[in-house]
């Protein structure tokens, strides 16, 4: 018995030791499989399950003496294409003590995808071979041999398959010559030694020179004229009027002015008079902002972060207080001095009187007063904040000069009531979908991916969707009343907020939403860019190039570009014999958006984007840190710093190379850095562009004769 015992003990034994062996030998399973993204378009998704303790490599090699990079092989055919590199999700980067390097690794699973185009209309089998490294604390081991075969039905269409774009432009993304280009060749053509392009996302560290470094000129930008910024104020003046804060005050201050007046041209004096200094204090409010902090105080704070996240947070705030939750007051002993300086006589009295409206209606006007300032924020001139407080306190000021010369129509007024409330709760809807573009404008800069585009236009799709079942009735908050019927006013509103709604859900699967581009975050910033079932995005297009495919990415307009990477654009450029654009952008700028959505996908501007210069897209405003290797201290207006971020970086060199410092900032330079022409702006024009682009590229073919 006890042998037999012992024999089945050893037996246990040898079985966990084989399964261990096993597990160590196999400590990946690995899952293939076909994604259909159109008729003849299919994702190739190899899923890993990963073994506890174990992880396994990103596609991305982290250098000559790291870990083996996972690499994807498919057996060329004339039934397919690979459209660009085979793309992964997120992985988690750190420093490995035992190859001395940052490396970067997927624990638990991984999924990698190959976006592939057929050609046929049969059933096709894709064939090929992947390699990984999955490793321990302890132990690694290489797969170099894992199968690909996966069967995908082609249909008729995909016979007629070409390379066209959609706007019908057949373009060259990629021309690259066959040759490798090694890491020595963009050391010796660009001003960054080797060391530093051996990594990821090299950093410089030295600035090219310029003959005209000390020498300032304005960009040729667009900004919003002055009757924009005013009619933009106007709006939001206006939007305030018809608060509970400040529609009461209208016939009880007219009437004021009339019943205290010798004689009914005294009454309308005054009370013009009492509307003029309404409009001079939001004035003298908006100019002491510039006066304070400086003409570009407002365009700088717009890209900040804490800016946005303060903002964002005020903005959850009056939205609450609108929708009910509570009432924003300030002290009334201030409140009351104020006041009581109205009983005084003439223009004083009138004054302070207007003063005590603007500080008792604070707390309905001020994050209106705010949104106002925002429209003036690109202008970086001291008009910007003066228009819009003019445009603002003119809107709100009218009523009360209007009714004063026309003091009959007050009985027709509206009286106040349930309606005030409506409006109220209306405008905190609209408080709280517009927190979200200061919040998204935090996620981006810090590239967290947590307001995702998805996340963001369901959330908007939320807010819209309950103001639309507000409006109809469909439930009420703590201050409304019985809503008997609906009005013809509310019904108009109702078709906006349900017509907005409808617009935004397609956003879903990947429409691209123009009538709010700047303000949703850009496609690329989503977790799946080509729509719900749509899969991940395509990065690559140089299949054929070693070096630099890695580093080219494709937008979602099919424009070929690099990536906060002006090193290998610059060096790239020298191996094309192409000019080099340089797209100084950010990730919280609205104009950058407008550009990259109605300029870059015309016809005539994608082909020169893709086949007559290189673009580099270098973003100011990406809060992400260097490497310790790659912080550099530089002296910046004459303060020594350190350059901490890739923003930081680009920022500088935008700043003191070029001696600008908006977004979006577009030049033209040769291979020796120097500019070809004068550099861009935003502006709308598309045949401007077009101009603009062929003269550098002309000016560039000039001097190479």
């Amino acid at each position: 018995m006890i042998k037999v015992f012992q024999s089945f003990a050893l037996l246990i034994t040898l079985l966990i030791n084989n399964a261990a062996f096993a597990q160590d030998a196999k400590p990946v399973k690995w899952k293939q499989s076909a994604v259909k993204i159109s008729e003849c378009e299919y994702d190739l998704v190899f899923t890993g399950t990963i073994d506890p303790t174990w992880h396994v490599y990103s596609l991305v090699s982290a250098g000559d003496d790291g870990p083996q990079p996972t690499l994807f092989m498919f057996d060329k055919s004339t039934d397919f294409t690979l459209s660009g590199k085979t793309t992964e999700g997120t992985p988690h980067k750190e420093f490995d003590k035992v190859f001395d390097m940052n490396v970067s690794y997927f624990e638990k699973t991984v999924t990698f995808k190959q976006r592939i185009k057929l050609k046929s209309d049969k059933e096709i089998e894709i064939k090929g071979n992947f390699e990984y490294q999955a490793c321990t604390e302890e132990k690694c081991i290489f797969e170099t041999f894992n199968p690909i075969s996966i069967k995908v039905q082609g249909t008729a269409d995909c016979l007629s398959a070409n390379k066209t774009t959609s706007e019908g432009v057949k373009t060259e993304p990629c021309l690259i010559d066959s040759a490798a280009v090694s890491k020595d060749y963009i050391a010796k053509n660009t001003s960054v030694n080797a060391s530093t392009v051996a990594n990821e996302n090299p950093i410089a560290t030295t600035l090219p020179e310029t003959t005209d470094e000390k020498k300032k000129k304005d960009v040729d930008a667009e900004i919003d004229p002055w009757w924009l910024i005013f009619l933009t104020g106007f709006g939001w003046g206006f939007a305030a009027l018809l608060t509970p804060c400040v529609f009461p005050l209208i016939p009880m201050n007219v009437s004021f002015f009339l019943k205290r007046s010798t004689s009914k041209a005294q009454g309308r004096f005054n009370a013009l008079l009492y509307a003029a200094s309404i409009i001079i204090i939001f004035i003298v409010l908006g100019l002491s902002i510039s006066l304070i902090f400086g003409a570009g105080a407002l365009n700088t704070l717009s890209t900040s972060a804490v800016f946005n996240l303060i903002l964002f947070l005020l903005l959850l705030v009056f939205a609450a207080s609108f929708l009910g939750a509570f009432e924003i007051v300030l002290p009334s002993k201030f409140v009351n001095k104020i006041d009581a300086q109205g009983d005084r006589g003439g223009f004083a009295g009138i004054f302070f009187m207007a003063l005590a409206l603007v500080v008792v209606s604070f707390s309905c006007t001020g994050v209106m007063i705010g949104n106002a300032l925002v429209s003036a924020a690109n202008t970086g001139e001291i008009s910007g904040p003066f228009w819009a407080m003019f445009g603002f306190s003119t809107g709100l000021a009218i009523p009360f000069g209007f009714f004063a010369f026309f003091p009959a129509l007050l009985n027709s007024m509206p009286k106040s009531g349930g309606w005030l409330n409506t409006v109220k709760v209306t405008l905190g809807f609209l408080e709280l979908a517009l927190a979200l573009k200061f919040a998204s404008n935090v996620d981006l800069v810090y590239q967290l991916d947590i307001l995702t585009r998805e996340v963001f236009l369901v959330l908007w799709i939320v807010i819209f969707g309950l103001l639309t079942i507000y409006l109809l009735g469909g439930f009420k908050t703590s201050h409304d009343s019985d809503l008997k019927y609906i009005s013809v006013s509310r019904l108009f509103v109702i078709i906006l907020s349900f017509s907005m709604t409808i617009y935004l859900i397609p956003g879903l699967w990947g429409a691209p939403l123009k009538l709010f581009s700047g303000i949703l975050p850009p496609q690329e910033y989503s977790e799946s860019p080509h729509g719900f079932g749509g899969g991940g995005t395509t990065t690559n297009s140089c299949d054929t190039d070693p070096e630099f495919g890695r580093y080219i990415e494709v937008n979602k307009n099919g424009i070929v570009h690099f990536k906060n990477d002006y090193e290998h654009a610059l060096a790239y450029a020298k191996k094309t014999g192409k000019p080099l654009m340089i797209d100084f952008t950010g990730h919280a700028c609205a104009n950058c958006r407008k550009t990259e959505d109605y300029i870059w996908p015309d016809p005539e501007v994608l082909k020169r984007l893709n086949n007559d210069v290189v673009l580099v897209s270098l973003y100011v405003d990406d809060k992400r840190k260097l490497d310790e290797k790659d912080q550099i201290e530089v002296v910046w207006y004459g303060v020594k710093r350190k350059i901490t971020t890739i923003g930081d970086k680009f920022k500088y060199m935008e700043e003191t190379l070029y001696k600008q410092s908006s977004q979006p900032l577009y030049i033209l330079v040769d291979h020796q850095e120097k500019k070809l022409s004068e550099p861009r702006g935003y502006k709308s024009g598309i045949p401007e562009y077009i101009q603009w682009l062929d003269e550098g590229i002309k000016e560039f073919k000039n001097r190479k004769k």
